[in-house]
């Protein structure tokens, strides 16, 4: 007789992946991961696996959540407003979320030696560059955006300034710094 699961698995999911999302991979125990999400640990690998399929099962929960996010605010602004937005939702994640970005938390410790955290890491700055190319092409046929530069050079370099900030807003408390740079990457737009 199969058992029925006495826990919401998206619930529970998204506990582990705020503790991995603070701690990191290597400094989370099993051990806590059972206690943090509230279940048994023979649930946990029932319905997880191990502690690395759990770890990219919330990694790409958390890539869907992040790319819902960034669709539903972006939806009726200009190109430049959505850009803007990109970089200020950086500095100014939700206000209960750990500091910095999972997604960068992972490039930095896990993609040099995880074939599986990298290629979803890949995929995230993918998703990420084709945004900001659609939006960048999106704004220089309006006008808003000059077209002295290709849409996919511009995506390119404000991606890479888009993982910068956000590795950056884990260590750097000066908000006017961060601020800065941010104008100093939507003045490549002008």
């Amino acid at each position: 007789m199969v058992r029925t699961k006495e826990f919401d698995e998206d619930t529970v999911l998204l506990k582990g992946m705020r503790l991995f999302w603070e701690q990191g991979y290597e400094k989370t125990s099993m051990q806590e991961l059972v206690s943090h999400m509230g279940i048994h640990k023979g649930s946990m690998y029932d319905t997880f696996g191990d502690k690395q399929s759990l770890y990219i099962r919330a990694l790409k929960r958390y890539s869907e959540m992040l790319k819902q996010s960034v669709q539903r605010r972006i939806a009726d602004l200009t190109a430049k407003q959505a850009i803007r937005m990109l970089f200020e939702r950086a500095l100014h994640p939700d206000e209960d979320s750990p500091r910095g970005c999972f997604i960068v938390n992972t490039a930095v410790e896990l993609a040099g030696h995880d074939s599986e955290a990298r290629e979803c890491v890949h995929r995230f700055w993918n998703y990420t560059e084709l945004l900001l190319r659609d939006l960048v092409a999106e704004g220089q046929q309006s006008g808003e955006i000059p077209s002295k530069l290709s849409a996919e050079q511009l995506a390119q370099f404000l991606n890479n300034a888009l993982i910068g900030l956000r590795v950056m807003v884990k260590t750097i408390k000066n908000r006017d710094k961060l601020h800065q740079i941010i104008e100093m990457n939507m003045s490549m737009l002008e």
